[in-house]
């Protein structure tokens, strides 16, 4: 397997730096922290007196569940297309 280059990046995450290291862009890696700084303050404008770290398992709770719609919707789609091309 070839070695990918990897980015390390700095970013904030409600109110805290991480560093990230990856072999996606800088430009993703910044996307996605920034989408889970949203996440997160959104939950926590609606449940303020969450402390961090049980706003942080509700933020990846979240995350997970769309992810796991988004696969369901692809796979109903493969299925669909799928037949489409049987018939």
């Amino acid at each position: 397997m070839a070695n990918k280059q990897k980015n390390r990046i700095s970013v904030d995450i409600f109110g805290t730096q991480y560093v990230i290291l990856g072999a996606e862009s800088t430009d993703h890696i910044r996307h996605v922290a920034s989408l889970v700084d949203d996440k997160m303050r959104e939950i926590s404008s609606k449940n303020p007196g969450l402390d961090v770290s049980k706003l942080a398992v509700l933020t990846a709770i979240n995350a997970v569940n769309d992810y796991l719609k988004m696969k369901d919707e692809l796979e109903r789609l493969h299925a669909a297309l799928q037949n489409e091309k049987g018939l």
